[in-house]
């Protein structure tokens, strides 16, 4: 599997390159903003046509790592839907698949921005969870104490050998860890943003995803 391993709040997580968090100790999958639905979202709102493809693709790469792993708890960080209309409007074939990958495991959805409410999905609705250490939420707080949070995409860029690689990646520092996006068509901000910039300390690192992810000082 491809994946980095490192320490944080005194616990041994590892970032998968499809973007998702596993969690050893407690056999936890953790994945953020998958925004499910949101080429039906841009079209009922009037906006260019886009494959309809993007569910079942972020579903498909859902499933493999919940095969590789066979969590016990999965927690999706919020922003799982592009908005709650979406939700309802998903496919037969997703709601299936959905329902089979919640089948014999806890699984918890997070409340997002795009996703206020609860879905009619199956598994649990929360504001946040605490599995201590950690918290799990949306949206980054202060002050940060072993938070996890997700929302605002975050990218880094790698130069290397002459040419620069740009790609979704986890956030990192002593107390604040910030996932990337693991849903299709979600874009990302760059970590040079002022507002990463400003949310994590000078000595934050920031793992690349892809097929072989790599840990660099946090681009600012």
């Amino acid at each position: 599997m491809n994946e980095v391993a490192f320490s944080f709040a005194g616990q041994t997580l590892k970032a998968l390159g499809s973007g998702a968090l596993w969690w050893p100790d407690q056999q936890l999958l953790c994945v953020s903003d998958l925004h499910l639905g949101k080429s039906e979202r841009i079209a009922r709102r009037g906006g260019p046509s886009l494959p309809p493809y993007d569910s079942q693709e972020t579903l498909n790469r859902l499933a493999v790592d919940i095969a590789r792993t066979n969590p016990a708890t999965v927690i999706c960080l919020g922003d799982s839907f592009d908005d709650l209309k979406a939700s309802a409007a998903m496919q037969a074939e997703e709601q299936r698949d959905i329902t089979g990958l919640q089948a014999g495991r806890r699984w918890i959805w997070i409340e997002g921005n795009h996703d206020p409410g609860p879905i009619d999905l199956g598994g649990t609705h929360l504001s946040e969870c605490k599995i201590a250490p950690l918290t799990f939420r949306h949206i980054a707080q202060e002050p940060a104490q072993a938070e996890v949070s997700g929302h605002y995409h975050p990218k880094a860029r790698l130069n290397a050998r002459g040419r620069t690689i740009t790609r979704p990646a986890f956030l990192v520092d002593k107390t604040r860890l910030i996932l990337p996006a693991y849903g299709t068509y979600t874009g990302g901000l760059r970590s040079s943003d002022h507002t990463l910039d400003a949310l994590m300390d000078g000595q934050a690192i920031a793992i690349l995803t892809g097929s072989h992810p790599r840990v660099i000082p946090m681009p600012r």
